[in-house]
């Protein structure tokens, strides 16, 4: 599991990159400025959350199911919440935008939310 949640990390991490120089450079002639705001924050947020996930690959034994627990909520959360983003904002610009993704950004970001509770709740847990 360590491996598998720092190859995902760096996974992620790319294509935050990637994303980013794609939003910065092709998407900015077709997207409105508040579309270049939405993508920018998609990038912004998968990117933290990429580093977070290569940070605790490093730090987690995964020999408590709570740190497996916060990996598979960033792994989701990013995803959910990132690439609906993504999907939004270019099928926005298509004018063909795809509303089944609206609700997804929301749940994404709530296991994002969870992840960071569940990580907070583990060093908590450590303490007591």
């Amino acid at each position: 599991m360590i491996l598998l949640t720092q190859v995902i990390g760096a996974l992620y991490a790319m294509l935050a990159v990637i994303f980013g120089a794609f939003g910065a450079h092709a998407l900015k002639k077709t997207f409105t400025e508040d579309q270049l705001k939405s993508f920018e924050t998609g990038v912004k947020y998968q990117m933290y959350h990429a580093i977070i996930l290569i940070v605790v690959g490093y730090n987690f034994s995964f020999t408590k199911t709570i740190e497996t627990y916060i990996v598979y909520c960033f792994i989701i959360g990013i995803f959910l919440f990132s690439f609906s983003i993504y999907g939004l904002c270019i099928s926005a610009s298509k004018n063909k935008k795809i509303k089944l993704l609206g609700p997804i950004t929301p749940i994404g970001g709530l296991f994002l939310v969870i992840g960071w509770g569940l990580l907070l709740y583990s060093y908590i847990q450590n303490i007591i």
